[in-house]
């Protein structure tokens, strides 16, 4: 029996192998694929999908924004992915779908040309190796894409070439990850994360005019922080708040809840994650295990 993982491509499941497109392909040459990422969690009662729901409808949500027919829908890509976790036996991971041009001809133009649709489904652990001690963050000099742009709502690949550049500036310079600033100065994000606050024991998170993508782990860390009794402000977010923020997070399908204990070489609080942050990680993690009693519909297990 082959260890090889198998992956859903246009309503059919196949060897990973077996997934070929052109070198050519569109997509690839032009950024024009459209994508969602979603964690899979090991839990008593065996694997749980984290918000399934929202993750599948803003991916459709995306291919319609970008005119895209996948020629399925919601329900059938979400069955697609409950059966892409069961085929590869997937305890916990990332889940991939993943709609591109599969066409080969030359040209931006995309009318007439071929849509496919894939998911796979892979083990992954933590996306950050400094997740535990907390993050070293950098103010990138490149500003965040906005909607006069690119629709910053929708997941397209073309969008995060924007996340590449911010990512490799701070990397070069010995910092962690980067932080992005709007075109008028304020905070917006991560190069594939929001970012919170802690400032005498408020929670504070750009808003939606601070050209972010309206996380879906966002919203959950909103909604937990409620729960367990803190405010949550979101409004602009002037970049001298990052440096005196008593805390700071990040949060997102990959990064979960990440502290970041540094920005531009600034340490926030003692320099290590902060009670708050702490709090919410914590239940977030129970949520998202099902150990927690409350909020069972954002988890469909497979």
């Amino acid at each position: 029996m082959s260890d090889e993982r198998i992956v859903w491509l246009n309503g059919e499941f196949i060897n990973e192998s077996a997934a070929k497109v052109s070198i050519l392909t569109h997509s690839l040459q032009y950024g024009s694929g459209i994508f969602e990422g979603i964690r899979a969690y090991e839990t008593k009662d065996g694997p749980a999908i984290f918000r399934l729901k929202e993750h599948v409808d803003r991916f459709m949500n995306t291919a319609k924004i970008y005119r895209m027919n996948l020629g399925f829908t919601a329900d059938q890509i979400s069955e697609a992915i409950i059966e892409s976790v069961k085929r590869n036996n997937l305890k916990s991971g990332y889940i991939r779908p993943f709609a591109f041009y599969d066409d080969s001809r030359i040209g931006v133009g995309v009318t007439g040309k071929k849509i496919s649709t894939f998911i796979a489904a892979v083990p992954f652990a933590k996306y950050f190796s400094e997740a535990d001690k907390g993050l070293k963050c950098k103010v990138s000099s490149w500003r965040r894409i906005n909607s006069s742009i690119l629709p910053i709502q929708a997941k397209a690949s073309g969008n995060y070439i924007n996340s590449v550049i911010a990512m490799l500036e701070a990397h070069q310079a010995g910092f962690d990850e980067a932080i992005l600033m709007t075109g008028d100065g304020f905070v917006a994000e991560g190069p594939g994360e929001n970012i919170f606050l802690v400032k005498n024991g408020e929670i504070i998170t750009p808003g939606k005019d601070s050209a972010i993508l309206l996380g879906i782990t966002r919203e959950s860390i909103i909604t937990v922080a409620g729960e367990l009794g803190y405010k949550v402000n979101e409004r602009f977010v002037h970049r001298e708040e990052l440096y005196t923020a008593d805390e700071a997070f990040f949060v997102g399908t990959a990064a979960e809840v990440t502290p970041i204990v540094n920005i531009d070489g600034i340490t926030l609080g003692d320099g290590k994650t902060g009670k708050i942050t702490a709090s919410i990680r914590e239940r977030y993690f129970s949520v998202v295990s099902g150990k927690q009693d409350s909020h069972k519909e954002w988890l469909t297990y497979a």
